[in-house]
């Protein structure tokens, strides 16, 4: 998967957000509740995981994002941009300051080792509450 480079090599802290709703805008963040912070190794290891996400076709499901990370530079201001995942349709959907066009949507294999890898750190980061299904 194309992350935008400039606001990968920026990235100093993630925020890893249980998606609770759609935005009501378009560019606006995905509502939710944050449910860890990642900085250091976790960062460059979340980021591996997403740029080695290979690419799938797309699946139909309306678009069901579980799990967003919002990515943050030293200044901790606004989001160099956030990603936000739907496992069922194998779809990522970016948006933010960093982000061209072209890479707003585009589509992952769920079903492989770094999807699944990636969804483990999900769900790994949430409290038991907010730990769902095994599709999301």
């Amino acid at each position: 998967m194309q992350l935008p480079a400039e606001a990968v090599a920026a990235t100093v802290l993630i925020e890893v957000v249980r998606i609770s709703a759609l935005p009501t805008k378009r560019g606006a963040p995905y509502p939710g509740r944050t449910v860890a912070h990642w900085a250091g190794s976790e960062v460059a290891d979340a980021l591996a995981l997403i740029h080695n996400l290979p690419g799938s076709e797309q699946h139909r499901c309306g678009f069901s994002p579980g799990w967003s990370l919002r990515a943050y530079e030293d200044s901790l201001d606004l989001a160099l941009f956030e990603a936000a995942f739907c496992f069922r349709c194998h779809e990522v959907r970016m948006h933010g300051t960093a982000v061209p066009p072209a890479l707003g949507t585009q589509f992952f294999d769920a079903d492989t080792p770094p999807a699944q890898a990636l969804l483990a750190l999900f769900r790994a980061a949430a409290p038991p509450e907010d730990r769902p299904g095994p599709t999301t």
